[in-house]
């Protein structure tokens, strides 16, 4: 490790349901394979951050413990290469870089000064890049894997495409289905502010979801195809009674959803669930995000300093911000 980096730094733990400490730490060594990032920002990922900062297991059957990982659940974040592990290959010294998945596994996290990751799971990223518009990368990756999964069914290009949901993830699934082509990009969300802001993303035409607005059928007036960003049923279920081929399900899915005799024929429905996080997918958000067809920036309501981190997800939780970028040296 250079001489140059400090010893110490901070970051954040979220000792308790509630209670979050910004506090003194170590910074990590890399290990073999793995890159130093001094972080430059780390974006929320709402609903892990609700969920872990009000003591509720993201995932069903996910079993809680505190105090929580050091620096998690911050993982959508964009920082500069300050060290290297031995074997790294893909990286240098000085690249900036974004993580562009989360390993799934108990490690610290990037709502910290500093952490070291994988090279495998970091893309080097133009240095001209403001970090809000960037740090979101590894959603971008996640929605593009639904887009992925309607890929194999022929894709979406010069058809009618519904997004059910449009916080973060829906507003990624807006620009994205844009950039492969869709002809017609319909919004549902009961928020006024959110559907204005997906139609200045490119959404042809958003709707409150529900029958007055957008009557059921799946002929006349229906929707090709569709992704639901929400995991609630009756999100799901409202595009299943509008959609003619796939219904793709992205958001968390919590509770049984009715598939019943009216998607069986007419041709039949299909219901595609989620696939695996992939680095082409996210090679493919970068490329468009590069291209300025993915415009992230425009997700980050806010922001803030990570000693602020409690205020930040308070927002999020009143959907007072759809995003909060935190900045852990402010």
């Amino acid at each position: 490790m250079s001489a140059a980096l400090p010893s110490t730094m901070k970051l954040l733990q979220i000792e308790a349901p509630g209670r979050a400490v910004w506090k003194d730490a170590p910074v990590p060594v890399p290990g073999p394979g793995e890159a130093l990032v001094r972080v430059l920002g780390v974006a929320t990922c709402p609903h892990w951050d609700m969920h872990i900062l009000g003591g509720e297991p993201m995932f069903p059957g996910m079993t809680l413990t505190y105090p929580y990982i050091p620096g998690a659940p911050g993982h959508e974040a964009a920082g500069e290469v300050v060290a290297l592990g031995s074997g790294v290959t893909t990286l240098r010294i000085g690249a900036r870089v974004a993580a562009w998945r989360d390993t799934g596994k108990p490690r610290p996290g990037f709502y910290a000064q500093f952490n070291a990751f994988h090279e495998n799971d970091l893309l080097e990223v133009p240095a001209t890049l403001d970090v809000a518009a960037i740090a979101s990368l590894e959603l971008a990756m996640c929605v593009e894997v639904s887009f992925q999964q309607l890929a194999a069914l022929g894709g979406i290009a010069g058809r009618r495409i519904g997004l059910s949901g449009l916080g973060p993830a829906g507003l990624v699934a807006v620009q994205l289905a844009r950039a492969h082509g869709a002809a017609e990009v319909i919004g549902f969300d009961p928020v006024p502010e959110r559907r204005a802001l997906a139609e200045q993303l490119g959404a042809h035409r958003t709707f409150a979801p529900d029958a007055t607005a957008w009557p059921a059928s799946r002929s006349v007036n229906a929707l090709d195809d569709a992704i639901d960003l929400t995991g609630v049923p009756a999100s799901i279920e409202f595009l299943m009674d509008r959609t003619r081929r796939c219904v793709a399900l992205f958001g968390v899915l919590r509770e049984e959803v009715r598939f019943t005799s009216r998607h069986l024929f007419g041709p039949g429905l299909m219901l595609a669930g989620y696939g695996d996080h992939n680095r082409a997918a996210a090679e493919t958000a970068r490329r468009f995000i590069i291209e300025g067809r993915l415009r992230l920036a425009p997700l980050i309501s806010e922001t803030l300093p990570l000693t602020r981190y409690a205020e930040g997800v308070a927002q999020l939780r009143r959907k007072a911000a759809i995003k909060v970028l935190f900045d852990p040296w402010a």
